[in-house]
């Protein structure tokens, strides 16, 4: 009862960051900058809404909509067998109609298409006349899902391909400043590389030598001058103005 209870925390704390994340997370920065960001926008989707590389769908709950569907494809470097997707896609076509959607949200997948202007073409094609979207993805991150990682964009690369692409750029915001990067980066290489895969020794150590590392990062990006010319994700909010033809 206890282990399930701490799982359950450690899952929250991973996706939707409190001041827990802090202690016992490895990745505090980075997810607390994307959920803020998602957060922050959320309420500016409505309607039906498609969820592009849904996974687990651990944000549907900050969304307020009247449909929310999630589809992904099979990856064997992600098992979805338990999680939620309403469909599996190729990657490539998303499987309904023209203008089926009012609102579109994609997280911490557009790295993982190797064919990406295709799929916003895509995006583009099932949203309505007016529709939002919204999306994060890395700009400084470790390689993850390995094999199929394939990119990092910057703020102005991701918005040149949405131009391109019939949408126009309503907001776009970096999640995280320089330093919070900086350690963040100290953190993820402590928890993948230093501490033991064993599950039983990983939240103590982690309590141990992981948090130390947030909590200076804490510090001195509040004590510092900072900038966010280098930054963990993007996090976009577009608006899409004309239908494309995909070639």
């Amino acid at each position: 009862m206890l282990l399930a209870h701490l799982r359950e925390l450690n899952t929250r704390e991973q996706f939707q960051p409190g001041i827990l994340s802090v202690f016992m997370n490895a990745n505090h920065f980075i997810k607390k900058g994307i959920y803020q960001g998602i957060k922050r926008h959320s309420n500016k989707l409505n309607g039906t809404l498609l969820d592009v590389g849904c996974g687990n769908k651990p944000y549907k709950n900050l969304f307020h909509v009247t449909e929310y569907i999630g589809i992904d494809i099979i990856n064997e470097a992600h098992d979805h067998t338990l999680e939620p997707v309403d469909l599996i896609f190729d990657g490539r076509t998303i499987p309904f109609k023209n203008q089926s959607f009012d609102s579109v949200f994609s997280s911490e997948v557009f790295e993982h298409v190797f064919y990406l202007e295709e799929l916003i073409q895509e995006i583009n094609r099932v949203l309505k006349e007016d529709g939002q979207l919204l999306i994060t993805l890395p700009f400084v991150w470790i390689e993850h899902e390995k094999p199929n990682d394939f990119a990092r964009y910057t703020s102005f690369g991701v918005m040149n391909l949405l131009e391109r692409n019939g949408f126009q750029i309503v907001c776009s915001e970096k999640s995280s400043t320089y330093h919070e990067t900086i350690f963040q980066l100290i953190a993820a290489y402590v928890y993948n590389t230093v501490i033991p895969k064993n599950a039983i020794l990983r939240w103590p150590l982690t309590l141990l030598l992981v948090a130390p590392v947030n909590l200076i990062g804490i510090l001195v990006s509040f004590l510092f001058p900072n900038n966010r010319d280098l930054y963990l994700n993007n996090i976009i909010l577009a608006q899409k103005i004309k239908d494309v033809s995909i070639s």
